[in-house]
């Protein structure tokens, strides 16, 4: 947890008495950062702010809706459980995060400042363009230098800064002995400048100061292009990390001691108390209670936890208090390790080669050998350096990959518009690539193609009565079926009166009606037999009840099965959850493949067994049970609602709670690498006409110049046939 840093005051206040009590107070605060994955609007964010603020001790709340975070400024003391009891009662799904395990969020440095290169390019290529034009017009003499030599002075400033980005990348290749596409577009800027200061010096008729500026403009256009095409990602380990539980309350002396989780070592007895998460894996001891599962392994309903049984880290301890001896800490838990198998899988993700970076390990060379063999022709034949000189700036010039380089970002920034419109947000600049490849889509089941919340399916069978009961014991409880009970019969009936009302963890809740005992909870704690459906069973009146749940289908997964299958492709069903929820839904959806009780390491594996068949793999996910397979699979795509460490592991985040646009996004991105390669053809017809003219020294700089802007134009114009 990090401290929190003081605001700053003007300086007036800095001579107040009261300066130092207020810095010694804001020294003594705290930041406390909540992961809030439901959010989606405006009215979201008042709703959690107006939450938190209200909290005994806390001094300020803010809500981050692009990272479904919430920062509080809180007094030391205020605890975040006690947040998260705030914000989940206003209805919205919360998990504390680490506030010292997260980097700063990083603004976008760098697309301000491609944007800030591109506006000064532009400005500056007019402005010469425009002393061109005077040239053009028929200046002569000692007018046409002063108008080269105001270009010049233009010129110079503004391409040092603004090619520095295809300047630096062009040196990094150069030093370790390769060849990238910033290498011939480097050159292509430095000849053109060397040409035109030359030209200017010996007072030439032609200088191509104004190619120079405008070959830049059109190249950081493709630049900037190419970066808004995708999200600023964070490392999904990393969120990963941030959900491990900052502190944790150990037993010692004979006292409950709160400290940092990384100070708990191997046999120390840890307190976790109901709603808390545990912060290492280790053996229950004493108590009992219900831990929910779902984050880590899908599973819809809690599981029972008794002494002798072991947990994991991450899990939610619902019902009662439990003391645990850790058998793991740290890097040995079952959570850090799964943050690191994701961030093996990260890297194994970056070795795939773009369509663009395969182009430029072809052209580069070629387009230097060119340009040498023109230069070292013309000088030997003519003997004029000047000559050769201008030649070879042509062809680098001509030959400059401007429209290579526009052809990805323009396709992908047009494909991406296409998609957002249906509501789903395009991350990874090689994304749309992979997609196009996909033959083979795996589903995950509890929060992806289900809603991932019970139900009542049954209540219209009982009486008011019955249900008043039902409603009474369920409101004392925080068990998620208990949760979703008193959503179906709030405002229905009114509760029931009870007395010595009591929870029994990992059991169920328990009163009494009139003198006779009522209880809510599992089927053999009530009298019944265990169903194959997900219940909650309730005695009362010498009767027991089972009230039966589903998890509904989320919108549009039917109809995206269906649409996928009906392309050819092969959908699979992977769930932690039990076997049974997960054939019902199988057969629901018509997916004959599927596997129950899956684990991280088993998603992952089977992925990477198709993988090894030659299958292109979608993964679909939401969970931190997913996060690995997301990784593993070759494009990944995340419902808004995920969590974090998901949703940055995804290449693809579907901002709508709809499934229907998967099979769009897949026949869009098949489209959108038909037109990037149709753009690669466009532009190696332009460069086999062009080349030969500026070889045969047809072709000035200046026209070279032209000729490469109409062919960025050219691949533009093709990339909007997409939209």
């Amino acid at each position: 947890m990090a401290e929190a840093i003081p605001f700053a005051a003007c300086p007036a206040c800095g001579v107040a008495p009261a300066a130092g009590e207020i810095a010694a107070r804001a020294l003594r605060d705290v930041t406390l950062m909540l992961s809030i994955p439901g959010i989606h609007c405006a009215a979201c964010i008042d709703t959690v702010e107006r939450a938190l603020n209200a909290e005994p001790g806390v001094q300020g709340a803010r809500v981050n809706l692009t990272l479904k975070r919430a920062q509080v400024q809180a007094e030391a003391g205020v605890e975040a459980a006690s947040l998260v009891r705030a914000v989940e009662a206003a209805g919205y799904e919360a998990h504390e995060l680490d506030a010292g395990a997260i980097a700063a969020t990083a603004t976008d440095r760098a697309g301000r400042e491609l944007l800030m290169r591109l506006a000064v390019a532009g400005f500056a290529s007019m402005n010469v363009m425009l002393l061109s034009v005077s040239v053009w017009a028929g200046a002569e003499d000692a007018t046409r230098d002063m108008f080269h030599w105001i270009s010049a002075a233009i010129t110079f400033p503004a391409i040092a800064f603004c090619a520095q980005p295809f300047f630096r990348n062009a040196w990094r290749a150069l030093r370790v002995g390769r060849l990238n596409m910033d290498v011939p577009i480097s050159l292509a800027i430095l000849l053109a400048l060397g040409t035109s200061l030359w030209e200017t010096i010996l007072s030439g008729e032609d200088a191509y100061f104004d190619a120079a500026l405008t070959l830049t403009f059109f190249l950081l256009a493709g630049r900037y292009l190419d970066h808004r095409t995708r999200a600023m990602a964070r490392s999904a380990a990393e969120e990963l990390a941030a959900l491990e539980v900052p502190r944790a309350l150990v037993l010692r002396d004979g006292g409950e001691v709160l400290v940092p989780v990384g100070e708990v070592v191997l046999g120390d007895l840890v307190r976790v108390r109901p709603g808390g998460r545990m912060p290492v894996d280790g053996e229950i001891v004493e108590g009992s209670s219900e831990l929910d599962r779902s984050l880590l392994t899908g599973e819809t309903l809690p599981v029972q936890a008794m002494p002798g049984q072991l947990v994991s880290a991450g899990e939610v301890n619902l019902t009662g208090p439990l003391l645990v001896r850790a058998t793991a800490v740290g890097r040995d838990t079952s959570l850090h390790r799964l943050a690191d198998l994701v961030a093996i899988a990260e890297s194994g993700r970056s070795r795939y080669t773009s369509l663009a970076d395969r182009a430029a390990r072809l052209y580069a060379p070629g387009v230097h050998i060119l340009s040498a063999l023109a230069f070292a022709g013309w000088w030997l034949g003519t003997g004029d350096l000047r000559i050769a000189l201008n030649i070879a700036a042509a062809v680098l010039i001509i030959t400059c990959p401007c429209a290579l380089g526009l052809a990805v970002p323009a396709v992908t920034t047009a494909a991406s518009g296409r998609l957002f419109r249906r509501g789903m947000l395009i991350k990874h600049e090689t994304a749309l690539e992979r997609m196009a490849l996909v033959d083979t889509v795996v589903f995950d089941k509890t929060g992806t193609l289900t809603a991932g919340v019970p139900v009542a399916i049954n209540i219209d069978d009982f009486d008011d009565a019955t249900l008043g009961i039902a409603l009474a014991l369920a409101e004392a409880s925080s068990h998620p079926l208990s949760r979703a009970l008193v959503q179906a019969l709030a405002g229905r009936v009114r509760p029931a009166v009870l007395s010595d009302l009591r929870e029994v963890p990992g059991y169920g809740t328990e009163a009494l009606l009139d003198g006779a005992l009522v209880r809510l909870g599992r089927a053999e704690w009530c009298g019944a037999q265990p169903g194959a459906q997900t219940s909650a069973h309730l005695q009362a009146g010498g009767q027991v009840h089972g009230i039966t749940f589903e998890d509904h289908l989320r919108a549009g997964a039917a109809q995206a099965v269906a649409a996928l299958q009906a392309q050819g492709v092969r959908v699979l069903l992977m769930s932690g959850d039990t076997a049974g929820p997960v054939q019902r839904l199988a057969d629901q959806l018509g997916i004959k493949e599927w596997q129950a009780g899956a684990l991280p390491a088993d998603k992952a594996g089977r992925i990477t067994e198709l993988q090894s068949w030659g299958a292109k793999v979608l993964m679909v996910g939401d969970g931190l049970n997913d996060t690995v397979a997301l990784r593993t699979a070759d494009v990944s795509l995340s419902p808004a609602s995920a969590l974090d460490a998901a949703r940055v592991a995804s290449d693809i985040v579907l901002l709508g709670g709809d499934l229907s646009p998967i099979p769009d996004a897949l026949l869009t991105a098949s489209r959108a690498t038909r037109r990037i390669r149709e753009n690669f053809r466009i532009a190696t017809f332009y460069n086999v006409i062009a080349v030969p003219l500026a070889v045969a020294g047809l072709c000035s700089p200046l026209i070279a110049a032209l000729a490469m802007s109409a062919s960025s134009i050219t691949v533009s114009l093709n990339a909007l046939r997409l939209r």
